[in-house]
């Protein structure tokens, strides 16, 4: 199978979903003729006009405002917010207006808007840049979220918000675009479900539940602690709403003791409500205490030289593997 990045992968599935009807605009900051700033956008203008691939003013209230008016209105609308961190400036339409008005409306209208914006620390972007927002959203009820970490699912999951019919949040981690990995040739069509996690990689001992770039920081813990003969299951759950509780679950059972790994900031953070889930439903499978890993409650430093000490790092992981195992 071909190996392509995840920037490739996503304008690929934008592409694909773009072309499938006309009914499907894509706009923001600089998505034009430009590209976007991390070079998602790319090509997309140039193929489908400025009638569906269009720049907006620097009003990210307006961006996922007019994205709602679109959506009730027919259109299936792909806005980016140029940073995921932005998302504050509309936080009233994506918190009270995209997951709600379906409901508030009795049914009567659809609000397929996909909303795409880049996560997490990359580059020195510093506190306003860098952020990673997603758990704030698993408090919204109506909206879906959905944070790749790798090529594949990002297609898979792209291609299947766009065709919701509810609002879903898609976060791309900054740092996942430049990463390959297997990707389907484009004729192979394929969706991956919302709410259907995968294991990244099987094992015995423990799990470690992570998502976007930590599933790779992960997965590299789990071949280090191998060699020591300590068996690591690594699950990322690809969506955090709606979350694929059976498969966590399951894997809780099996290891009896969870590591769960995120670059939100550990307080409040998605791995709160996931271990809070374990805790009432696998108590007593569990051999260990849950353990979190995330940033440290502070804002994120602009200093290049600062900025790894925020992120999850390798050791951290293989130190509270350690940790569980001695319960």
């Amino acid at each position: 199978m071909r190996k392509i990045t995840m920037r490739e992968a996503i304008i690929e599935g934008l592409h694909e979903e773009m072309e499938r009807d006309d009914q499907k605009v894509l706009f923001g900051e600089d998505v034009g003729k430009f590209g976007g700033i991390n070079a998602i956008t790319r090509g997309l203008y140039e193929r489908f006009g400025g009638e569906r691939v269009f720049d907006t003013p620097i009003a990210e209230s307006t961006i996922v405002g007019a994205a709602l008016g679109m959506a009730i209105t027919g259109l299936r609308p792909i806005p980016e917010l140029q940073f995921g961190d932005f998302v504050g400036i509309a936080f009233d339409e994506v918190f009270n207006k995209l997951g709600k008005w379906r409901y508030m409306h009795g049914g009567t209208m659809e609000v397929p808007v996909t909303l795409r914006a880049p996560i997490g620390m990359a580059g020195g972007a510093g506190p306003e840049h860098s952020q990673s927002p997603q758990a704030l959203f698993m408090h919204a009820p109506g909206v879906h979220i959905a944070i790749p970490s790798t090529p594949y699912d990002a297609k898979g999951l792209l291609k299947t918000a766009i065709r919701d019919n509810n609002a879903v949040l898609f976060f791309e981690h900054k740092l996942l675009y430049d990463t390959k990995g297997e990707v389907p040739e484009a004729e192979d069509e394929y969706l991956i479900p919302l709410g259907q996690a995968d294991v990244k990689r099987e094992g015995s001992d423990v799990t470690i539940i992570a998502t976007a770039l930590q599933v790779q920081t992960s997965l590299q813990a789990a071949e280090k602690l191998a060699n020591e003969g300590i068996d690591v299951e690594v699950i990322d759950p690809r969506t955090l709403a709606p979350l694929d509780k059976e498969t966590l679950l399951s894997s809780v059972q099996k290891t009896g003791r969870v590591l769960i790994v995120h670059e939100e900031s550990k307080t409040g953070g998605s791995g709160a409500e996931i271990a809070a889930q374990i805790s009432e439903e696998a108590l007593f499978d569990l051999e260990a205490p849950v353990k979190r890993i995330g940033s440290p409650d502070v804002p994120i430093a602009q200093s290049l030289h600062l900025e790894p000490y925020y992120r999850p790092s390798e050791k951290q992981i293989t130190d509270a593997v350690h940790e569980l195992l001695e319960y």
